[in-house]
């Protein structure tokens, strides 16, 4: 069965959330904090022997330790705490939830205690919170280290400390946490850049919250849920035309295998044609690997496609710049990969076109693509991904992938989305340009972009996901093997959406 999917709030948002919660929260949402940090511990510890160790922080995510702890030792479950912080300066509920537990003779201790012989059951970061904004270091930086280096479950309470709940940036140091316990709703940071090394395995849990109804969520995890309407098994009376004709455009001397591969995958997802056109005057009149592919000059086939991918392996030379315009001047869905993104960032007359365009713009840069169509580079783009996806959306109206870590998508009217699947293997020549492939393919199967893109990208880091499970990678993995796994996920989800529907 297809999960919805899940929504992703940004700290404000959540902060907008809780501020509407809290004035009638009964229980308080730091006691139903501390219970559901207090559920999971159970969860973890089960069959360890041991204390737990919680660091509690100067904020309400200390206010969160505590009132986690408490419901351990009135469990009977042994405890220590440690304290970076004064009791006199917390808040009102975390000194509620401090006093709580002085008052049950729980204690507290100012610095880490040594670990005991059995060593811990489970360590539990409750530092800080979300609302974090500046480097960690000194004492915080010493307790952060301290704690990776335990040999025990690691447990982090609504968000690694030192990681930007915002945009998955470490903040000088960060609890590398084996599970984290996030609140009301995923926050961006644990899904992309840093903060899928940090997070471990994320559990969410609402504090009886309905977000949604609350705050509408711009941002949501990708899944199939979100493009399952277009998963259909093919009627028998069909023909080859049925499914559209893609056309990949790239190619150019020692890279003809990028627009090859893109020409495959495609081919694979069940587009009827596939043209390739190369730019190489020495490519060959065949695949040999894939002879269904059909390959031409790329002036040959503009006309008789219903899609244009541009870009795998395409090069910067003035054909590759007219052959870019031309498709950027077409009535047809485009998807821009590697050179066509340099050519077009460079170019202020692309840049003008591609907002001109009426047919659908899709843009599939990764951070260093991104940066030179923002005028800034790799570095700025991975300070805020889901920031700089948006302003290319924006400023193209186009369907944005930002590939890598947590690749974020973002549409034209301001939502995004953050996929979670695919792992490092992925990080290999030529499966940007099977990618490329993918969203064409199902563009010209008549798929409207934003899901054509959405579950491209889903699908993409699937087939990688499945690889690494059947031992093929994530070292070694090659471009080729995606393509084969990408078809055979995909049939599958066709299956399971007949199925469930």
């Amino acid at each position: 069965m297809f999960q919805p999917s899940q929504p992703i709030y940004p700290v404000a948002g959540i902060r907008a959330i809780e501020q509407q919660v809290m004035p009638t929260a009964e229980p308080t949402l730091m006691e139903r904090a501390g219970r559901a940090a207090a559920e999971e511990a159970f969860s973890l510890t089960v069959d360890r022997n041991g204390p737990v160790l919680i660091a509690c922080g100067p904020g309400n995510n200390g206010g969160d330790g505590f009132a986690m702890a408490r419901r351990l030792l009135q469990a009977r479950r042994s405890v220590q705490v440690a304290f970076a912080g004064d009791a006199d300066r917390l808040s009102a509920d975390a000194r509620s939830a401090y006093d709580s537990w002085r008052a049950l003779g729980g204690e507290v201790a100012l610095e880490l205690p040594e670990p005991p012989a059995e060593g811990w059951a489970l360590v539990v970061d409750a530092l800080f919170g979300i609302g974090l904004q500046r480097p960690l270091g000194g004492r915080f930086a010493q307790w952060i280290d301290t704690l990776n280096a335990q040999a025990a479950p690691r447990l982090a309470i609504d968000i690694p400390s030192g990681l930007d709940a915002d945009t998955g940036r470490v903040l000088g140091t960060a609890f590398n946490a084996s599970h984290t316990l996030t609140y009301i709703a995923l926050k961006p940071g644990l899904l992309t850049l840093d903060g899928v090394d940090h997070a471990g395995n994320i559990i969410v849990r609402t504090l009886d919250i309905d977000p949604t109804s609350i705050l509408a969520a711009k941002g949501l995890q990708v899944g199939p849920a979100q493009f399952r309407d277009h998963l259909r098994s093919r009627l028998f009376n069909t023909h080859k035309g049925t499914y559209g004709e893609v056309g990949i455009v790239g190619g150019a001397a020692g890279m003809t295998g990028a627009a090859l591969l893109a020409g495959r995958a495609a081919l694979k997802l069940g587009a009827g044609r596939v043209f390739v056109g190369l730019l190489d005057e020495r490519a060959p009149p065949v695949d040999p690997v894939q002879p269904e592919l059909m390959l031409r000059r790329a002036e040959q086939f503009f006309e008789h496609v219903k899609v244009l991918a541009v870009g795998p392996g395409l090069g910067c030379s003035e054909t590759a710049t007219k052959l870019l315009a031309r498709a950027m001047q077409s009535d047809k869905p485009v998807v821009l990969d590697a050179d066509a993104l340099n050519l077009m960032a460079r170019e202020v007359t692309l840049q003008t076109a591609s907002t001109r365009r009426k047919a659908p713009t899709v843009l599939t840069p990764h951070p260093a693509e991104a940066g030179r169509l923002l005028g800034a580079d790799a570095a700025h783009v991975q300070k805020d991904r889901v920031a700089a996806a948006l302003e290319l959306a924006r400023r193209h109206k186009a369907f944005v992938v930002i590939k890598g870590c947590g690749s974020v998508l973002a549409t034209p009217d301001g939502r995004w989305f953050i996929n979670s699947t695919g792992h490092p293997g992925l990080a290999t020549a030529g499966t940007g340009d099977v990618l490329t492939g993918l969203i064409a393919s199902l563009l010209a199967q008549g798929w409207p972009a934003e899901r054509a893109l959405l579950a491209a990208v889903h699908l993409h880091g699937a087939a990688g996901d499945r690889l690494a499970r059947e031992g093929i990678g994530p070292v070694g993995l090659t471009a080729s093997e995606v393509i084969e796994a990408s078809r055979g996920i995909f049939n599958g989800w066709i299956v399971q959406a007949e199925r469930t529907s």
